[in-house]
């Protein structure tokens, strides 16, 4: 079961965060989340992906004194979306929200999205944010632009910032999703070709607080185009489900 804080209603939220070389930001950000979600049942699951500084250590630390807070470990890095992966199969939570482990998402707009997919239900099967005032260099904001104006395009997804690492959605809908490397990158075009809608909540980009960022332009953009087109032909080759019903004999 998941650790009560309070009496409050609300639906059981597992908070999943990948890391990799995020020391110094760890003990902040669980201290925002859970106080974020104060009275409510969640979990939080940091899947360190590889790190070879002192995040492992820093979240051992923590654990000793908070029961809802996990971590899992992968032995290298094999990437943000397979430590998203291991985080919702491991999660004990109907509703999963991820977010980025540098801190410049404000856990502060969790239980914004948390709302927003419960009154939505069941039509809406993913809430995500989209970052205003973003902080980054020009250079990467001219990047990240031109990026999402050709992925909306191609897959007429809706969305002005795939980027954003804050998303709610339930676990058994994101389990059902095609497995591949870049698809928190994609997560409003699939949950769209599954037949539900994807809604958007404005949220603020925060500075990084310590570390630097483990993304590049040049490692992952050609890897992008490859996932891009990939996507593109997954919605192409969707067909429509069908509705049925079992004929039975009349008694």
């Amino acid at each position: 079961m998941l650790p009560s804080q309070g009496r409050d209603p609300f639906t059981a939220v597992s908070v999943i965060v990948p890391v990799r070389n995020e020391a110094g930001n760890i003990a902040p950000l669980v201290a925002e989340i859970a106080a974020a979600l104060e009275g409510h049942a969640f979990e939080i699951i940091y899947v360190n992906d590889g790190s070879h500084d002192t995040t492992e250590q820093e979240l051992r630390d923590l654990m000793a004194e908070r029961p809802w807070l996990r971590c899992i470990r992968h032995e290298q890095s094999c990437g943000q979306s397979a430590a998203i992966h291991t985080g919702v199969r491991a999660a004990r939570a109907p509703v999963v929200v991820t977010l980025d482990g540098d801190g410049q998402n404000d856990p502060a707009f969790i239980p914004v999205l948390i709302a927003a997919l419960e009154k939505g239900a069941p039509l809406v099967g993913l809430i995500a944010g989209q970052r205003v005032a973003r902080q980054a260099t020009g250079f990467k904001k001219l990047q990240s632009r031109i990026a999402n104006r050709v992925r909306g395009v191609l897959l007429k997804d809706g969305t002005r910032d795939t980027g954003c690492g804050l998303k709610a959605f339930r676990r058994d809908q994101f389990l059902t999703l095609p497995y591949f490397d870049g698809l928190h990158r994609f997560l409003p075009a699939l949950i769209r070709r599954e037949g539900f809608i994807v809604g958007y909540i404005d949220v603020v980009d925060r500075p990084r607080r310590h570390g630097v960022s483990n993304y590049g332009l040049w490692d992952r953009l050609w890897i992008g185009i490859l996932d891009l087109v990939g996507v593109w032909w997954l919605i192409r080759r969707r067909k429509r489900v069908p509705c049925y019903e079992e004929v039975t004999l009349a008694r």
